[in-house]
């Protein structure tokens, strides 16, 4: 699990319901303690009662002056009972009770109040047994009072009930309320999400807003590192161009003394002077090329209108081929952009479409697609000339390399393209066109601001 936010929920969410299931089954032990003790002081009350309301003779007998007062000791087997025991003989007993005389562990030797758990007529009982002995008697009188241990059972599970559901409760708004602040403490990090989408889209150089105090020291360190970043860019950018500066003027030289070489008759001297001039030409193109294309990331605002470009490109290689008579189309939509710079974008374009019209034999269309779920625009060229095998789809995109040789070109146009592209995070591949020839794939990271329109350029 990769996602932050959603370790935090998880960890949010075991922690409560941990604590709050161990606060339910503490809070359950004490009720039940409580209510043990609230059935054993009922049946010490009880049990006063029944020894008030109570005569004894010497002679063995009893007489009760009138019943409880709960009338659940007159219910049949309700669960509240009492029974008055001499000698194991039953003297008396309530009216809710049946059957043989309750079982009673034998008397102590003390006048204290003794608790049990004996087995009753409807069940396990609590019992309070308290012995009285008349003067010169050595057989007491055993007053006793029960309650069934299911009316016990029975509130501990509306207890249990209630409390689960109070819990339950409490515990998901817990969570829910944890959630809320996880969302509300992580909101920072998605404006810096869309702050950063925005330096890497070109429409800002810096990381903006305001951010809590804890963040606010990471973004200034970004900040500065973007701004040091341009900067390296910019003196690469400069570099580089001394560097071809400097190299061309050396390569000029080996030029001129390669023509002195052939002029002296020294052919095959002077033509691989030449050769070798031309490769490291190459060399210099290329890498110039790529030193501009890296600066040009540290520009803002690079969101850049796809049809706009398309356009002029279409019109000056229409020119340039005019005598071919090629049938040139873009089929692109007004509100398609790219998060490229304008003259990166102009010569990756300039670039494909100037190959597709040296190979086509009537026929280039340039047109775009929408890359889903990426958010990527797709742009098409093709051509309805010969085509490339698809051995040779990679080999091409080599610096220098030529399928065929027969194009007069560098072999440097689809290098460019591929570097360029992949510093915008994008990528180029080959394809089969419908047409006939090559189609070439190039995605660029963009997206479509308004309705489609289409038209065509010739």
């Amino acid at each position: 699990m990769r996602s932050l936010r959603m370790r935090l929920v998880i960890a949010a969410a075991i922690w409560i319901a941990l604590g709050v299931a161990a606060a339910g089954v503490l809070m359950s032990a004490v009720f039940k303690d409580f209510l043990e003790t609230q059935f054993d002081d009922q049946l010490h009350v009880n049990l006063d009662e029944l020894e008030r309301q109570t005569q004894f003779s010497a002679d063995g007998t009893i007489r009760i002056e009138r019943d409880l007062n709960d009338p659940r000791f007159r219910a049949h087997l309700s669960g509240y009972y009492w029974e008055i025991q001499r000698n194991g003989e039953t003297l008396a007993r309530a009216a809710s009770l049946e059957g043989p005389a309750l079982a009673v562990p034998p008397a102590g030797a003390n006048a204290q109040t003794h608790t049990y758990r004996i087995e009753g007529p409807t069940g396990e009982m609590l019992v309070s047994e308290r012995p009285r002995w008349l003067s010169g008697d050595d057989n007491p009188f055993r007053i006793i009072v029960g309650i069934d241990r299911s009316h016990l059972d029975r509130e501990m599970q509306k207890f249990n009930y209630v409390l689960l559901w109070s819990l339950g409760a409490f515990s998901v708004s817990l969570i829910g309320a944890a959630i809320i602040l996880l969302l509300y403490a992580m909101r920072p990090f998605g404006e810096l999400r869309k702050e950063l989408g925005r330096v890497r889209n070109g429409t800002a150089t810096h990381v903006g807003g305001q951010f809590p105090d804890e963040v606010q020291p990471l973004i200034d360190d970004l900040n500065h590192l973007l701004a040091s970043s341009g900067e390296q860019m910019i003196r690469a950018r400069t570099q580089a161009g001394n560097m071809a500066h400097s190299l061309k003027s050396s390569l000029a030289l080996l030029v001129d003394e390669a023509q002195k070489v052939d002029a002296r008759g020294d052919r095959d001297t002077a033509d691989l002077i030449f050769a070798e001039a031309r490769r490291m030409q190459r060399q210099i193109d290329y890498q110039i090329a790529r030193a501009r294309a890296v600066a040009s990331r540290a520009k803002p605002a690079q969101t850049t209108s796809l049809s706009a470009a398309v356009a002029p490109v279409i019109a000056a290689l229409g020119r340039l081929h005019v005598e071919r008579r090629l049938e040139i189309e873009a089929d692109v939509p007004e509100g398609a952009s790219v998060a490229c710079d304008a003259e990166d974008l102009d010569e990756m374009l300039a670039n494909l479409v100037d190959n597709a019209c040296k190979h086509a034999k009537s026929r280039v269309i340039v047109r775009t697609e929408k890359s889903v779920p990426r958010k990527f625009v797709e742009i098409l060229v093709e051509d309805d000339g010969p085509g490339l095998p698809p051995e040779a789809w990679d080999i091409v995109f080599n610096v220098g390399e030529q399928w065929g040789g027969s194009s007069g070109g560098s072999g440097l146009g689809l290098s460019i393209v591929r570097d360029l592209a992949q510093l915008y995070g994008g990528a180029v591949r080959l394809d089969q066109s419908e047409l006939g020839g090559l189609k070439v794939v190039l995605e660029l990271p963009g997206h479509y601001e308004v309705r489609p329109t289409y038209g065509d350029a010739r």
